[in-house]
């Protein structure tokens, strides 16, 4: 008798499954990588011209390009996992696409691993695009930009456990405005164009407990090659998130198909 596989031992199937329906329409897929770039080339690029040089990490000064391309990677990364994350909600209260699989070996937890797998992909895509389009301008400032990819795997995998978990508390279309009314501040407010001491104290310690934060402080350290310990927490911090999130997405999951 064959050993009972582990819990999601089956979601490279799943993960196959949605690279075999996105395979002609990959635009569908890379169109959100240009919102980053858009802001890149307005903000870091045109705006940075008047703006000049701002304080990085460890006070050294650097060009605002330069402070805001990681932060904008981060975020590439951050919308790839989350835009994916939130599709679940149209497979599993529409669609019914997991009601069909369940008739097959695959269970709860193999969706739940191999959705937050592909938006952990595609969120990776995300960033490889934009890491391209960063290093052609010369905004990779230290070999240690390299690891920006490994870093936005990181990324991608906490958004995509904490999108996929969320999705799964969603009741109707209007709830998808819940997490919009988070995403967007997170996105303005997480030290993305500004340095993190423009703000005032009280809000500097809200800002520390975004996950965009954290995700920016690693980015941005790894390119401007100023890595230290703070960025094991960064790392730690993300991985915990993901982990919580995939965590919460297989109970729910369970709960909700198996009822």
């Amino acid at each position: 008798m064959s050993a009972a596989p582990i819990a999601g031992g089956r979601a490279h199937l799943l993960f196959e499954r949605n690279l075999m329906v996105y395979r002609r329409s990959w635009m569908v897929i890379f169109s959100g990588v240009f919102e980053p770039l858009f802001y890149l080339f307005s903000m870091g690029i045109g705006l940075g011209h008047f703006v000049g040089k701002v304080p990085g990490p460890g006070g050294r000064l650097i060009d605002y390009a330069s402070f805001v391309a990681p932060a904008l990677l981060a975020s590439a990364a951050m919308n790839g996992a989350i835009y994916d994350g939130t599709n679940v909600f149209w497979k599993l209260k529409y669609m019914k696409t997991y009601d069909a699989m369940l008739s097959t070996p695959i269970g709860p937890a193999d969706v739940a691993v191999g959705e937050t797998a592909w938006a952990l992909f595609r969120g990776f895509l995300y960033a490889i695009s934009f890491l391209a389009v960063a290093g052609a301008l010369g905004l990779i400032e230290s070999a240690w930009g390299l690891l920006a990819l490994p870093g936005a795997v990181v990324i991608g995998f906490a958004f995509a456990g904490a999108s996929v978990a969320a999705t799964t508390f969603m009741r109707t279309w209007q709830d998808m405005e819940l997490l919009a009314l988070v995403q967007l501040p997170m996105f303005l407010f997480s030290a993305t164009f500004f340095p993190i001491t423009t703000y005032p104290d009280a809000i500097q310690w809200v800002v520390r407990f975004s996950p965009l934060y954290h995700a920016i402080g690693l980015l941005r350290a790894l390119n401007l090659g100023t890595v230290g310990w703070a960025q094991l927490v960064n790392v730690a911090y993300l991985l915990a998130l993901g982990a919580c999130g995939l965590f919460i997405a297989q109970r729910r999951l369970g709960k909700l198909l198996l009822k």
